[in-house]
């Protein structure tokens, strides 16, 4: 057997590995359109990036963080009891403290008693006011925060650069995993060519 034929499987990692990379590489670059003898190249995200937007926005907005799963907390009896002893507290300030300063009379005419039968009704109004007022400011809030629009936007609007680094923070073991799985493929393949060209002889 030549000797050098062990050199094959070298070369066929190596051409594994670098056709891998390239394709990588092709992902992001080049940034803007590009000729080169008549065909015109670009990275696949910097090309399609106001779809890869779009299609962001939709999962986030569908998927991710709907207005109808925020609703759902924010309306939760359980999540709104939560607040409850925040809004006691300063309604209690405000009726024996605020109240007395701006309206000493009422201090004359009214009681402690009095003031914590008046804070326990309003409470206990409040308690049902919550989930009516904040299901119609999560209404208003859906119609005024258009959350696929924003992610749209804001994903539209990153520099390539930009976008390549996220996504490589995000991504960068697959990438090596799949410049690994290239060279490892071509690795083999090398080694059939030496099988294949030592059974010929």
């Amino acid at each position: 057997m030549n000797w050098w034929l062990l050199i094959i499987p070298v070369i066929s990692a190596f051409i594994g590995w670098f056709t891998n990379w390239i394709a990588i590489k092709m992902l992001f670059h080049p940034r803007v359109p590009k000729k080169i003898l008549g065909i015109t190249f670009q990275g696949i995200f910097p090309k399609r990036q106001r779809q890869f937007a779009e299609k962001l926005g939709k999962l986030v907005s569908n998927e991710l963080l709907s207005f109808s799963d925020i609703e759902k907390k924010v309306t939760n009896p359980e999540n709104l009891k939560k607040v409850m002893p925040v809004v006691e507290a300063h309604l209690d300030h405000f009726l024996k403290e605020k109240l007395k300063d701006q309206m000493p009379m009422i201090a004359m005419l009214v009681g402690e008693k009095t003031l914590d039968m008046m804070k326990a009704v309003f409470m206990t109004e409040l308690e049902e006011m919550f989930p009516v007022i904040m299901n119609q400011y999560m209404g208003q809030l859906q119609s005024d925060l258009d959350l696929e629009k924003i992610v749209v936007e804001k994903v539209s609007s990153f520099s390539s650069d930009k976008l390549e680094s996220i996504l490589n923070q995000i991504m960068s073991k697959e990438f090596r995993f799949i410049e690994i799985i290239g060279a490892f493929v071509g690795f083999i393949i090398g080694l059939l060519q030496i099988l294949i060209t030592t059974l010929s002889q």
